[in-house]
């Protein structure tokens, strides 16, 4: 009778503490986007001596090492435990921005780029396969929890990265080493919530059979389901339709007349309406469908550069905000549909994979922009954009719409 009560009391202990895992992993991921260093970053660079080409470069060798990390780190991630990720990529991003308040060259700042690259990788895709592990082990399975989970962590990681723009707005007009200490403290502190979150048990990969694994993986991604196959290529690519613009959008402020002092106020309207998108577009998808809420999706961008490119002033600035709508939807409908047809024990693994694909795109591409605004202007620049947005439209979006239609049952992608 005392052993059952044992066994029972110990249950009741263990779900507890999995259920404040997702209050956790809400915090980890809050902190970790917490950037407040973002709104200004082309400033900043420069007044460490750095020109527009060099920042480009620097975003280069960025993604080259996320490319050449990230799928490892996730493969690190569903062998050895998501929370050694995590844990190991805060310390490496703490002690990285602490070191940044000393990079005064160029040299210094490639070694910057490539810790936080490595950083970045341990730590990309591991909260939320925690997450859905963490759901899963509580039977709490239901698709309109995944969703809701979703939503919610988009929505943390959004609001996050405007209150981070709010600070590091005020903080660049005090001082640029203050800002990046403040950078720093929110990596520790995802050091300390990485550390209270509880593994949840799951398939992990055996020695024997890591070899294959990757095989399996992406033989999941691309043969099992038409609709996964084309999610994989729309999530690394419609992050791409909203990244480029991300780094032209401090250049675009300046050409209309804004301020320093306004940058960090306008990177937390951004965030918002990101934040503003990730939290409903759960509520969109399920009211409209998912067929909807997919053209909605793939019309933001194409809208959003072409507004930018001709409109002016405030109303230019306007249309901007609105084309970050594409990434919130983007974090709920299209990762939560790959999310739900992946099995737990390579969950990590293939949420890596995606970014590996975003990351390997902007490698041949953003330098590409990079030189087209320098050599030719923002306004033709956005134009390209734009039209790249319509071929991606037909080309990505369109078969994904179609592969949705081909399925009975209204399954959200």
């Amino acid at each position: 009778m005392n052993a059952h009560s044992n066994v029972g009391t110990g249950e009741l202990l263990c779900t507890k503490k999995l259920h404040r895992n997702i209050n956790v992993i809400y915090g980890l991921a809050f902190f970790q986007s917490f950037m407040v260093i973002v709104p200004v970053i082309v400033p900043f660079f420069i007044e460490k001596g750095l020109s527009l080409a060099d920042i480009f470069y620097l975003q280069a060798v960025f993604a080259t090492v996320i490319v050449v990390f990230e799928a490892p780190s996730g493969y690190f991630a569903d062998v050895f435990g998501r929370k050694n990720a995590l844990v190991i990529g805060s310390v490496i991003h703490g002690v990285v921005y602490f070191y940044l308040n000393f990079a005064d060259e160029l040299t210094s700042l490639i070694i910057f780029e490539i810790s936080v690259g490595i950083a970045a990788s341990l730590l990309s895709g591991a909260d939320l396969a925690l997450l859905y592990d963490t759901q899963k082990t509580l039977q709490d399975e239901a698709e309109i929890e995944h969703s809701k989970a979703i939503s919610q962590l988009g929505f943390f990681r959004s609001s996050s990265e405007g209150l981070g723009a709010l600070l590091g707005g005020a903080l660049a007009l005090w001082s640029f080493e203050v800002m990046v200490i403040v950078q720093s403290a929110a990596a520790w502190m995802c050091l300390i919530l990485a550390l209270l979150i509880i593994e949840p048990p799951s398939k992990k990969s055996k020695e024997g059979v890591n070899r294959i694994q990757i095989g399996a993986v992406l033989r999941h991604l691309f043969k099992s389901d038409p609709v996964l196959r084309n999610v994989v290529i729309a999530i690394p690519l419609y992050s791409l339709a909203t990244f480029h613009v991300a780094w032209l959008m401090q250049p675009y402020w300046e050409a209309q007349g804004i301020s320093l002092a306004m940058f960090g106020l306008l990177w937390f309207s951004q965030s918002i309406v990101v934040a503003v998108a990730a939290r409903f577009g759960f509520v969109i998808e399920r009211r409209y469908g998912p067929i909807s809420s997919l053209v909605l999706m793939g019309l933001l961008p194409i809208v959003g550069h072409f507004g930018m490119a001709w409109a002016q002033g405030w109303q230019g600035i306007f249309i901007g905000l609105l084309l970050f709508a594409c990434r919130g939807l983007n974090q709920v409908i299209l990762v939560n549909a790959m999310n739900r047809r992946i099995p737990s024990e390579f969950r990590a693994t293939a949420n890596s994979f995606t970014s590996f694909l975003f990351r390997l795109a902007f490698i041949g591409s953003g330098p590409l922009v990079g030189y087209l605004a320098q050599t030719e202007g923002l306004a033709m620049t956005l134009d390209v954009l734009g039209l790249t947005s319509i071929m991606l439209f037909v080309f990505v979006m369109l078969p994904l719409i179609q592969s949705v239609k081909a399925i009975e049952q209204p399954v959200a992608a």
